[in-house]
């Protein structure tokens, strides 16, 4: 099958699904006159309903996807963008927005398909270029379409309505690309049977030299045996499946550097996701847009834009990070926990534009690192299974922070005595990880005389000297 073809209906989808010109204004755009919504309503009522539904579909939509090879559920990912953006334009009540945050969610659960579809239909040989062109392509689109909206309002001055309006219709065009796409014969787990029996004969096979191993290092992370057969055929059991994924499970988080960046993965990403979903709100208290101009398109195409330039940056960082990992990870997150801390104290839009900018570059730096940390020792089956299960742990402390903090069932407090509570968590996360790092170090100070003591012949030889920094095998 020829590569160009589904690459460029991809990149087509990815572009026009990810442009949209309203979302810098969402708040806005809720609290205005279109929609006559309070800040109550909108922060501790409407919102919360997209960390909930997100959370309850991410499982179920992950299982479909495989089972249903891909194409079904980008299928349905693109129907619910473009339910969102018609109830977006025209519903008008509360509840309605309520659903609409539904839909939302259930757009976001169906992202994996479009990230996973690719590896179903082209060789291995050009999953590193694909993806590239895929992930790229999307936060062109996402960048794209905050520069629009914010030139439409502020030159053409147009009307928010509007820039619904044209992100509905870009939700229209995106809607029309999956159906051509070509159908997979092959998924990861419930297609691909061959692959499941080596998978099960790989087990039994090294089942007694993991006696002998070190508990660190006996996890066959990156194991050949464990690929999916490019030539399997038939299908799996959901049972079976389970059953290997919860397998993979075990093994793969007994390896400790894989658990400590998806443990950073995880506090990270429920923080970051609280903070981007209410910064428009907490900027429309500190800058109304019914008397003032706001220029929240522009930051977030900086924001996008410098963080695909600090991702790119990663893999040219002079930085050791299976020695300083952790330390590293301290740093980033007391500066995340800085700039939440400055959007909430100080109030003024220029320093919470750029606190913003540079939280996101941030977060967006660090996640690559532990995307390469975590997959340069995966092979495709599990690192499927650590991004769901770390993004779903992520949801998870996303959804007992909204229920305790912003919904109006617990605490329901308001926008900045929610950014000083989420300000307080990348603290402690700095803190945590302080701690492993500190421990790390006086570990390895440790372990080193020893190895060295213990293997003179290998010290006096040409062969490197033993680290922490190989995978975990």
């Amino acid at each position: 099958m020829s590569v160009l073809f589904p690459t460029l209906l991809l990149c087509v989808y990815g572009f026009f699904s990810n442009l949209r010109p309203s979302e810098p204004f969402l708040s806005a755009f809720l609290l205005g006159p279109d929609k006559n919504l309070t800040e109550t309503q909108v922060v501790n009522e409407i919102f919360p309903l997209w960390t909930y539904s997100y959370l309850v579909l991410l499982f179920p939509i992950f299982l479909a996807t495989d089972y249903l090879c891909y194409k079904p559920v980008l299928v349905l990912q693109a129907t619910s963008l473009v339910v969102t953006y018609v109830m977006l334009l025209k519903a008008q009540s509360m509840l309605a927005m309520q659903l609409l945050e539904f839909f939302f969610g259930l757009a976001t659960a169906s992202e994996v398909a479009y990230y996973s579809y690719i590896y179903s239909v082209v060789e291995p040989t050009h999953f590193q270029r694909v993806t590239g062109y895929c992930r790229s392509i999307t936060l062109f689109g996402s960048a794209a379409g905050s520069l629009i909206g914010q030139l439409l309002l502020s030159v053409a001055k147009v009307q928010l309505l509007h820039l619904v309006i044209i992100t509905l219709t870009s939700a229209a065009v995106a809607f029309v690309a999956p159906w051509f796409l070509p159908m997979p014969k092959r998924s990861l787990f419930f297609h691909n049977s061959s692959g499941m029996v080596e998978e099960r004969q790989r087990r039994k096979s090294k089942s007694l030299m993991e006696k002998t191993e070190d508990s660190e290092s006996k996890v066959p992370l990156n194991n050949k045996a464990s690929r999916p057969s490019e030539t399997g055929s038939g299908s799996s059991g959901l049972l079976e499946v389970l059953q290997m994924l919860f397998a993979d499970f075990l093994q793969c988080y007994r390896c400790r550097p894989l658990l400590a960046w998806s443990l950073w993965w995880a506090l990270a990403t429920c923080g970051y996701f609280q903070v981007i979903n209410y910064a428009q709100v907490l900027w429309e208290n500190v800058r109304p847009s019914k008397e003032y101009e706001i220029y929240n398109g522009y930051v977030e195409t900086l924001s996008t834009l410098l963080g695909a330039v600090a991702a790119l940056l990663v893999g040219y960082l002079p930085v050791r990070w299976a020695v300083w990992g952790e330390l590293a990870l301290c740093l980033l997150s007391l500066l995340m926990a800085v700039c939440v801390f400055v959007m909430d104290t100080l109030r003024n839009i220029w320093l919470c534009y750029s606190s913003y900018i540079l939280f996101r570059a941030t977060y967006m730096l660090l996640i690559t690192v532990a995307t390469y940390q975590i997959a340069a020792n995966l092979n495709m089956q599990r690192y499927a299974l650590v991004f769901g299960v770390n993004t779903f742990m992520a949801l998870l402390l996303q959804t007992l922070l909204t229920v305790v903090v912003v919904d109006s069932a617990g605490l329901g407090l308001d926008v900045f005595s929610q950014f000083l509570i989420y300000g307080g968590y990348f603290a402690v996360i700095s803190v945590v990880f302080l701690i492993a790092g500190l421990c790390k170090l006086v570990s390895r100070r440790h372990s080193e005389p020893e190895v060295l003591a213990n293997s003179p012949a290998e010290t006096e030889s040409d062969s490197p000297p033993i680290s922490d920094t190989g995978p975990c095998r």
